[in-house]
C-alpha cells in the first residue's frame, strides 16, 4: 500500500493536482484534512466504553423518562424526580473529569447520550445537552482550578447549569448583547436581562456573558460564573410550539453582585469562549435533531407494517416505501456527519464547517422525518396519544437555537469561499 502510494504521488497527473492545491494553499485552510491510518474504521465504530454508555441511556430514556414524556409536554415542566435520576445515573456530568464527580466520558459519548434522549424525548435531551456541552464545557475549559473544583462538582452531582448569552437585540448577532457587568474593586455589579434562556428555570448554576467596557465593542464580553440566589430572576417562562418540558426563559439582572474570583477566564475574552462553546453546542443540537428524527420514525414504522387498507399494509406500497427509504438515508447522512464532527472535535481538528453541516441537515431531517411520520400514521399521528406529533412540534427548535440554518449555511459559505479566494 506505501509503495502504491508512493507511485501515486510521482505520477504526472497527481503531481499536477499536488501543486495546484499548494498554490491555493488548502493546508492553510480551516478545513479538516484527512489523515492516513494504518486500521481505517466506520464512522458507526465506538469505543466499548461509548457503546456501554449509549445502551444504558438507550434504556434509561426507556424506562424512566418514556413514562413521564406525556405529562411533563402537558405541563410544560420538567419532572424533579427525573432531573434527580440524570444526576444519579452520571447524565449531568458527561465529560467532566472523575475528580469533579463526573463520568469523564469522550465527547462522542456524551453525543450518543444525548441522541439517545431524545429518541423518547428531546426536551429532556435539551437539558442534557446544554447542560453538558455548553455550561461544563466552557467551566471545564476556561474557569481557573478554584471554580472548577467549586462549580463542576455541583453541575455533575446536583445542580443545573444555564449558558446565558441571547437578549432582545443579540439573537444570531450574538456580540451585540447590551447585559453590562460594572467593575467595583472587589466585585462586578451585573445589570441588564436575557431572553431565550434553556434551563434557566431549573438551574441554580449560571455562566452569563455581558460586557465590562461597552467602548471596546465585542472584545469588552465577559462571561462570569453567578449562582441564582445572588439575584438572578426568572422573569417570564416562553409557553413554546415545542420542547415544552425544556424550560426557555427571560432572565433580569438587577444590581448583582459578583465576586471578582467568579470571572471565568480572562476579562475581555468571553466572545472567544462564546464561540468555542457555540461550535461544539452544534454538535450537540445535531446530536438531538437525529435523535428526534429516529424517535419519530421508530413510532411510525411499525405502525405502517401493521396498518391494512386495500387488504395489504400501507408498508408495502411503493409510495410509502419509497418515502421511508429517503427518510432512512436522511438519517443515516445526518447522523455520518455529526458523528464525524464529534470526531474530528476530539482530534483537534478543524471541525467549525463539519458541526455547521451537522446540525445544518440533522434540522431538516428532523422536520422532515417527524412530518413524514405523522401523515404515514394519518389521524393516528394527529392525536397526542401516540407521541408522533410531539416528534414534529420538537423538531422545529433544530431550525432556530445555537445558530439558525441561514447562520449555518453562512458559517460553511464562508469557510468554502476562503478555500477559493
Amino acid at each position: 500500500m506505501f509503495k502504491l502510494t508512493q507511485r501515486l504521488v510521482r505520477s504526472p497527473a497527481t503531481t499536477s493536482i499536488f501543486r495546484q492545491a499548494a498554490k491555493r494553499n488548502y493546508a492553510a485552510l480551516t478545513f479538516s484534512v484527512p489523515t492516513a491510518h494504518e486500521a481505517p474504521t466506520s464512522l458507526q465504530s465506538f469505543t466499548e466504553e461509548e457503546l456501554m454508555l449509549k445502551d444504558t441511556v438507550a434504556r434509561f430514556a426507556r424506562e424512566v423518562v418514556q413514562p413521564r414524556v406525556r405529562d411533563m409536554d402537558e405541563a410544560e415542566v420538567m419532572d424533579k424526580d427525573l432531573i434527580k435520576s440524570m444526576f444519579e445515573n452520571g447524565l449531568m456530568g458527561l465529560e467532566t473529569p472523575s475528580e469533579y464527580g463526573g463520568a469523564e466520558c469522550s465527547f462522542t459519548a456524551a453525543i450518543l447520550a444525548v441522541e439517545e434522549l431524545a429518541k423518547i424525548d428531546p426536551s429532556i435531551s435539551a437539558l442534557c445537552d446544554i447542560h453538558n456541552t455548553l455550561t461544563n464545557t466552557v467551566i471545564r475549559k476556561w474557569a481557573s482550578p478554584e471554580l472548577k473544583e467549586k462549580y463542576l462538582t455541583r453541575l455533575a452531582t446536583d445542580t443545573v447549569g444555564s449558558f446565558c448569552i441571547s437578549e432582545a437585540g443579540a439573537g444570531s448577532d450574538a456580540f451585540a448583547l447590551q447585559t453590562r457587568a460594572e467593575d467595583k474593586g472587589d466585585h462586578y455589579v451585573l445589570n441588564g436581562g436575557k431572553m431565550w434562556i434553556s434551563n434557566s428555570a431549573e438551574a441554580g448554576i449560571f455562566v452569563i456573558f455581558a460586557n465590562v467596557d461597552p467602548s471596546k465593542g465585542y472584545k469588552g464580553i465577559t462571561a462570569f460564573i453567578v449562582e441564582k440566589e445572588w439575584g438572578v430572576e426568572i422573569a417570564k417562562k416562553e409557553k413554546k410550539l415545542g420542547i415544552r418540558s425544556s424550560s426557555t426563559c427571560v432572565l433580569n439582572f438587577d444590581d448583582v453582585k459578583i465576586p471578582k474570583e467568579n470571572v471565568l477566564g480572562k476579562v475581555g475574552d468571553g466572545y472567544k469562549y462564546a464561540i468555542d462553546s457555540l461550535n461544539e453546542g452544534r454538535i450537540g443540537i445535531a446530536a438531538q435533531m437525529i435523535g428526534c428524527a429516529q424517535g419519530a420514525y421508530d413510532i411510525a414504522l411499525p405502525y405502517m407494517m401493521e396498518r391494512k387498507q386495500f387488504g395489504q399494509s400501507i408498508g408495502s406500497f411503493q409510495a410509502m416505501q419509497h418515502q421511508f427509504a429517503e427518510v432512512a438515508v436522511n438519517i443515516e447522512a445526518a447522523k455520518l456527519l455529526t458523528y464525524n464532527a464529534a470526531r474530528l472535535k476530539e482530534e483537534g481538528k478543524p471541525f467549525v464547517m463539519e458541526a455547521a453541516m451537522a446540525k445544518w441537515l440533522a434540522a431538516k431531517v428532523a422536520e422532515k422525518a417527524s412530518s413524514y411520520a405523522v401523515e404515514w400514521m394519518g389521524g393516528n399521528g394527529f392525536v397526542r396519544e401516540t407521541g408522533v406529533e410531539k416528534f414534529y412540534r420538537d423538531a422545529k427548535i433544530g431550525s432556530i437555537y445555537e445558530g439558525t440554518n441561514n447562520i449555518q449555511l453562512q458559517t460553511i459559505a464562508k469557510i468554502i469561499s476562503s478555500k477559493y479566494k
